[in-house]
């Protein structure tokens, strides 16, 4: 879900050069690339799993816990990103077409208000609607790290088949929680946009361009998911 990837320290990992430095149009290149090799196997896994196909399900669930691990170690270790970010999209397209084949009659809505969303936050951010300050960085991070707890915990009592109450219904506390994570994803946009910039303005190395591009596809593979859920609650009620 969250983004592990980014942090307000994240170019402090790493040293300037100024020879080959990275670049907006490389890193956006990189982003367009990783996208269309994320939307290709989900929709490749998506039909399979329509059509029945048995190896789909372990598929998506080791995309999912491989993308994990991927997460993981990019974050420490940003160099890799050339090879396993194009790794994770893979994965990560996997995980999705076969999370989107259980909620088959929402998949489009989602991705196209996931992409409104996107395109809604660029424009929020350049034109400095939302300033992205170190207080508000901190704030997001904060958040965004209160409910990926809140998952793991949801996911750890799931093995004792207890359920968290209310955040996961289709009532009213669980349409809000599910509208109030929406946004947080939203937010992340907005740190993403950020630290892009920054490492483009402080000449980062050319291999960022792939971690930027990875961490902004973490982001809007969580803003996909959240929406889906939302819409899912939605019908439910």
């Amino acid at each position: 879900m969250a983004n592990p990837a980014f942090s307000e320290k994240t170019f402090e990992k790493v040293e300037y050069v100024m020879d080959q430095p990275m670049t907006l149009q490389g890193t956006l290149n990189k982003v367009t690339l990783l996208l269309l090799v994320t939307v290709g196997v989900a929709g490749v896994t998506f039909v399979s799993a329509l059509s029945g196909q048995s190896w789909v399900i372990p598929l998506g669930l080791g995309g999912a816990f491989g993308g994990l691990g991927i997460a993981i170690a990019l974050a420490f270790k940003p160099v890799w990103a050339p090879t396993l970010a194009p790794v994770y999209a893979v994965l990560e397209g996997a995980f999705v077409g076969v999370i989107s084949s259980v909620f088959t009659e929402f998949a489009f809505p989602a991705a196209v208000l996931t992409f409104g969303v996107l395109a809604l936050m660029l424009v929020v951010y350049r034109s400095g609607l939302i300033r992205v300050t170190q207080g508000f960085v901190r704030g997001v991070v904060a958040a965004t790290g209160a409910v990926a707890l809140l998952y793991l915990l949801t996911f750890a009592l799931s093995f004792f088949n207890i359920q968290m109450p209310y955040i996961h219904d289709s009532g009213p506390i669980g349409i809000i929680f599910s509208l109030v994570v929406v946004g947080l994803a939203a937010m992340n946009l907005l740190l993403d946009f950020h630290l892009i910039e920054q490492g483009v303005a402080q000449r980062a190395p050319r291999y960022m361009e792939w971690y930027a591009a990875f961490g902004l596809l973490v982001t809007i593979v969580w803003l996909y998911l959240e929406i889906l859920k939302l819409l899912a609650k939605l019908n439910r009620r």
